[in-house]
C-alpha cells in the first residue's frame, strides 16, 4: 500500500510503498478515505525539535481521518466491514489512575496516532476496536476527516458556560474557527477573534464571530470593543507567546481561559496580575474519551455547519502541495484524498 512515512531526521515525508497492516484479535482494518493536516503534522514535516525528539522513524504519520471498516480481528463485537469510521488519535494504557477511573485523556501514557505509532496517512490502518469511532448517517466526509481537530475545538469551547458571555479568540486557525462555530453554536453574546491572518480572520468571520482583530499591530482593547471590563471567555488556540500575553491581559476580573495552544518558547507571565485577578487558567489536550465525540455528533445533528473550515483537497501523492498550502497563512482546512472523489 501507498503511505507517508517519515524515514528520519530533517525536512520531508516520504510517498512510499509499504506493507498492508494485519490486524490481530482486537484490532480493526480500516480503509482510508480522506486524512485533514493538521499542525502536528506540519511540525513533523518539519522536523522542528519537538519532533525530532519525539517521533521514532521511520513513522506512518498522520491522525485525523475517515474511512471504512475493511475487516475486522476474530475478538471484536459491535463493528462491521463497510461502517464508516474515524478513531481517537490518543490511545490509551487503559491501566493507569485515570484510565481506570474514566479520565482517559487524562492517561499519562497515552500513544499518539501518527507520531509514537504508524498512523492515518495511508491507504489502510490497523488500530485497537477500543479506539474507533463509528459515525452517525450523514456526515459529510469532509467534516468527518477532521473530527480529531473539531474534537479539539468542542473541548476548548466546552470548558466554561458560554451562554451569554463574551468570548476572545487568539488564533483562528481550523480549530479556533471551529472553537468559534461552537461558541456561537452555545449562544455566546459577543465573539472577538484576533489572528494575524486576514484569510484566517475571514474565516473566523464565516464561522460566526461578531468582531476580528489583526494581531501584531497592536495588542487587544477591549475597551475599544466595547468591553470596559475585559471579555468573561477566552480560547487561546494560537500558541503564539504575544497573542497569550495579550489574551490574558483582555481578561475581565473573575475571566476564565481556555488554552490549546502550545508556544514554542517560554511565554512570560504576571502570576500577581493573574492572581489578583482571579483569573482561571484550563489547559486543554486532545478531546474526552468518548464524551466529546458524542458531543460533536450531538453538534451536528444540532444544524452545526463546519463546511467553511474545508478549502483545499489534493491528491495524496501531492503531499507536498498539500502541506505547502497547509502552512500558509491562506488556508482553512486542508484535506488529502486517499480514495478517488465521488
Amino acid at each position: 500500500m501507498k503511505a507517508l512515512v517519515k524515514q528520519g531526521p530533517g525536512e520531508g515525508l516520504e510517498y512510499v510503498d509499504i506493507p498492508t497492516p494485519v490486524p490481530e484479535r482486537h484490532d480493526v482494518l480500516i480503509r482510508v478515505l480522506r486524512t485533514g493536516i493538521c499542525g502536528t503534522d506540519l511540525h513533523i514535516f518539519d522536523g522542528n525539535p519537538w519532533a525530532t525528539r519525539t517521533v521514532r522513524t521511520p513513522r506512518v504519520v498522520g491522525h485525523e481521518f475517515v474511512g471504512e471498516i475493511a475487516a475486522v480481528g476474530p475478538g471484536v463485537g459491535g463493528l462491521l466491514p463497510g461502517q464508516l469510521v474515524s478513531a481517537e488519535g490518543h490511545l490509551t494504557c487503559n491501566s493507569c489512575v485515570n484510565c481506570q477511573a474514566d479520565r482517559k485523556h487524562l492517561c499519562r501514557a497515552a500513544q499518539g496516532l501518527g507520531v509514537q505509532r504508524d498512523g492515518a496517512f495511508a491507504e489502510y490502518l490497523v488500530l485497537p476496536a477500543e479506539s474507533v469511532w463509528v459515525h452517525r448517517p450523514g456526515v459529510p466526509l469532509d467534516v468527518a476527516a477532521m473530527f480529531d481537530a473539531f474534537g479539539n475545538a468542542v473541548h476548548v469551547a466546552d470548558a466554561f458556560p458560554l451562554r451569554d458571555r463574551t468570548v476572545l479568540v487568539t488564533g483562528a486557525g481550523p480549530i479556533g474557527a471551529m472553537a468559534v462555530a461552537v461558541a456561537r453554536h452555545r449562544g455566546a453574546r459577543l465573539i472577538a477573534v484576533s489572528d494575524l491572518s486576514p484569510f484566517r480572520l475571514d474565516l473566523a468571520r464565516r464561522a460566526g464571530a461578531h468582531l476580528v482583530v489583526q494581531a501584531g499591530e497592536q495588542p487587544v482593547d477591549p475597551a475599544a470593543l466595547g468591553q470596559e471590563q475585559g471579555f468573561d471567555i477566552g480560547f487561546e488556540m494560537s500558541g503564539n507567546p504575544s497573542a497569550q500575553s495579550d489574551l490574558i491581559a483582555a481578561m475581565a476580573h473573575g475571566g476564565r481561559i481556555a488554552a490549546l495552544g502550545l508556544p514554542d518558547e517560554d511565554v512570560p507571565t504576571d502570576w500577581s496580575d493573574i492572581s489578583l485577578r482571579m483569573l482561571t487558567i484550563q489547559g486543554i489536550s486532545g478531546r474526552k474519551v468518548f464524551d466529546t465525540w458524542h458531543t460533536m455528533a450531538d453538534l451536528l445533528d444540532d444544524g452545526l455547519d463546519l463546511s467553511f473550515a474545508v478549502t483545499d483537497h489534493f491528491a495524496a501523492q501531492d503531499y507536498e502541495k498539500a502541506f505547502a498550502t497547509a502552512a500558509r497563512g491562506d488556508a482553512g482546512k486542508v484535506i488529502l484524498d486517499w480514495a478517488p472523489r465521488d
